[in-house]
């Protein structure tokens, strides 16, 4: 699995749009062959090629059980407790790369399977998230909802800033000091935004507005999730935590009608609803 990632890595760090996309569908292939595979052994690195190039469609997704067990996930996840194997830190690297590329057709297209690539990636290994914690990470998504880019670009952003911020309140609390909801409703409010990137931007407050607790904490998901023997390396503090109320009153500076999303969380069971 080492030698797919380096090579993975080494296309992921070139300038060549190319290169770029050959990395991301192969890490794409790793993961499907993962998620996918019923086998309990490790798949072979010309399985894990074969599925890049052409990913299973027989096959439904592993629940999440029955991936903290398997020998191939349970690799995967040890290899990205250390630096050197993170995927999460090469996709915000190669990110970086290619937002100072410009907006071009192609480029777009590379950015947006970037950050889906992502976004799984934050899901399978909680414990990466915490790098969002920094601000320069933090940023770096809030750049990539600048109302300039493609609404492709910024519906994937909102999905990718949505992973970043599950269960990890100090994570939120850097979204929040860095003006997180400034960007996000100077974007839904946006003429040129889509109704799709509306769309998202107001599932992006429903969610933020859902109360946080202490066991929501990135180490608590982690530790639920994590194959058993492992322990995360990536261990940070939680974090304060802030109830609906206090939310409602940050974005209340920035958007109206709030109390009516708070109203409709309670009413409607979103996201699995919220108590009185």
């Amino acid at each position: 699995m080492e030698s797919l990632l380096s090579l993975s890595f080494d296309y992921l760090s070139s300038f060549d749009g190319g290169k770029i996309r050959k990395g991301l569908r192969q890490l794409e292939g790793l993961l499907a062959q993962i998620c996918l595979s019923k086998s309990s052994k490790t798949p072979t690195p010309d399985r894990r090629r074969s599925v890049a190039v052409q990913p299973s469609k027989e096959q439904p997704p592993k629940e999440l059980s029955q991936l903290k067990d398997d020998p191939a996930f349970r690799e995967f996840f040890k290899l990205q407790e250390g630096f050197e194997w993170n995927v999460a830190i090469r996709l915000i690297s190669c990110l970086e790369r290619l937002l100072g590329k410009g907006s071009n057709g192609q480029n777009d297209l590379l950015i947006v399977s970037t950050l889906d690539l992502l976004q799984g990636i934050l899901l399978m290994h909680p414990p990466s998230r915490s790098l969002f914690a920094r601000e320069i990470y933090m940023n770096l998504l809030l750049d990539l909802l600048d109302p300039t880019l493609c609404p492709a670009i910024h519906s994937s952003a909102l999905h990718t800033l949505v992973s970043a911020l599950l269960g990890t309140p100090r994570n939120t609390r850097t979204f929040e000091t860095l003006d997180g909801l400034l960007t996000v409703t100077s974007l839904f409010k946006s003429r040129s935004a889509s109704r799709e990137v509306k769309m998202k931007s107001v599932e992006f407050f429903y969610f933020y507005l859902m109360p946080e607790t202490p066991a929501d904490s990135g180490l608590a998901i982690a530790n639920m999730h994590a194959p058993s023997g492992t322990g995360s390396k990536w261990a940070d503090e939680e974090g304060d935590t802030k109830g609906t109320e206090e939310k409602q009153a940050l974005l209340s500076r920035h958007l109206g009608n709030v109390a009516d999303l708070v109203e409709d969380l309670r009413e409607s069971a979103v996201f699995g609803g919220m108590s009185r």
